[in-house]
């Protein structure tokens, strides 16, 4: 299969072989940025036990928080899809923007303007140094595969995602799809 190449708006899907790593095993990455300087993404699929009013208790709606990834596990993140009414954000692409003015957000949010469909929090960040993701690229860490959601991603990704993106894939990846998470232990 020709690895296309990474780009901002992609999705990178975990290889079934990522085993034991903790932060990417069976993970599916929104990649935010990508280019000479490294790449930024928010894992998709692995939710936390916390709701957006556990963390910031301004916000009355329990909105579910996600990890992100390994980096800056302490600072709070969140993609969305209405610029029209988050000042300051930046467009990923295909109508899915990242940041904005914070305070207004949480406005939003408790007037009930913005819905968990519209919006994405995540703890932390996924994050490479310049030429690292095209490391891991070439040692077969990662799928690449086009976004075919759109800004739709925000609620269609869940827990399950990671085994229908395998699924989609068919082939050897079929198998893997069912397979358990530590296959040391079946």
């Amino acid at each position: 299969m020709i690895q296309p190449s990474p780009k901002k708006g992609k999705l990178l899907i975990a290889e079934p072989t990522l085993i034991g790593d903790l932060s990417f095993n069976r993970s599916v990455v929104l990649l935010t940025e990508h280019n000479k300087n490294g790449s930024v993404g928010f894992i998709l699929n692995k939710p936390l036990d916390y709701t957006i009013s556990d963390l910031i208790p301004d916000i009355n709606i329990p909105i579910q928080v996600f990890n992100g990834g390994p980096v800056e596990q302490d600072n709070l993140y969140f993609i969305h899809k209405a610029p029209h009414l988050i000042a300051n954000s930046v467009e990923i692409s295909d109508g899915i923007f990242w940041g904005g003015d914070f305070e207004k957000t949480i406005q939003l949010i408790n007037q009930k303007i913005i819905s968990e469909d519209d919006i994405r929090f995540f703890l932390g960040y996924s994050g490479w140094s310049s030429k690292q993701l095209d490391e891991e690229l070439e040692s077969k860490s990662w799928i690449i595969v086009p976004n075919e959601y759109g800004n739709a991603i925000i609620q269609k990704s869940s827990i399950a995602f990671w085994k229908e993106k395998l699924e989609e894939l068919g082939g050897d990846y079929l198998l893997w799809s069912n397979s358990p998470e530590n296959p040391s232990l079946n």
